[in-house]
């Protein structure tokens, strides 16, 4: 699954990991987090994301 990295802080959602501590299992594609979700280190919305470039 695609990794994506937040612009503002250069956080990297791991679909593998997810967001558990904002109720985003592990398992889940960037495609399928709410459109409410947030960066959980910077705040910033979810279309602040890109794609991550390994």
């Amino acid at each position: 699954m695609q990794k994506w990295v937040c612009i503002g802080c250069d956080y990297l959602y791991d679909p593998e990991i997810g967001d558990p501590d904002s109720g985003i299992q592990p398992g889940t594609a960037f495609e399928d987090i709410p459109d409410d979700w947030v960066c959980p280190q910077c705040g910033l919305s979810k279309d602040t994301f890109v794609p991550y470039e390994e």
